[in-house]
């Protein structure tokens, strides 16, 4: 009889947890997401965020919406030519992760503290600050 307990909370533990939705690996999605800025990728880019993205640059006080944003990639490609990006993750809560990224451009570099918001493997809001001139603390 107690086995027969143990495995019908087991067969409810899995059922409830196949009806949860799982998390896409976050990780992963912002990887994608340096991956894709390094070569401006607006494919794929635009695939990553979501429709009502809101991106905020905190140094230029500036919010830009989805299109806004792809819009500004023509700029950003002569920018990022010759360029590398590192990036790793400091920590992750409440669906929000937050990136320390080094931007190693040809002629300086830049080290950025980002936030990234994931809903349904997108990217739903990120904001970026400047948190160095360079890359000596990263």
């Amino acid at each position: 009889m107690m086995g027969d307990r143990r495995s019908i909370t087991f067969v409810a533990a899995a059922l409830l947890f196949s009806i949860i939705p799982v998390r896409a690996d976050d990780g992963a999605i912002i990887s994608r997401w340096y991956s894709a800025l390094l070569v401006a990728d607006r494919t794929e880019l635009s695939d990553l965020l979501a429709d009502d993205v809101r991106i905020k640059l905190e140094d230029l006080g500036i919010v830009q919406s989805k299109q806004e944003f792809i819009a500004s990639i023509d700029e950003w490609q002569g920018a990022v030519a010759g360029a590398e990006i590192r990036h790793r993750i400091e920590k992750s809560e409440g669906g929000v992760t937050t990136v320390i990224a080094c931007y190693d451009f040809p002629n300086n570099d830049m080290l950025m503290q980002e936030t990234f918001a994931v809903t349904d493997n997108r990217i739903t809001a990120s904001s970026q600050a400047a948190i160095a001139e360079n890359c000596d603390d990263y």
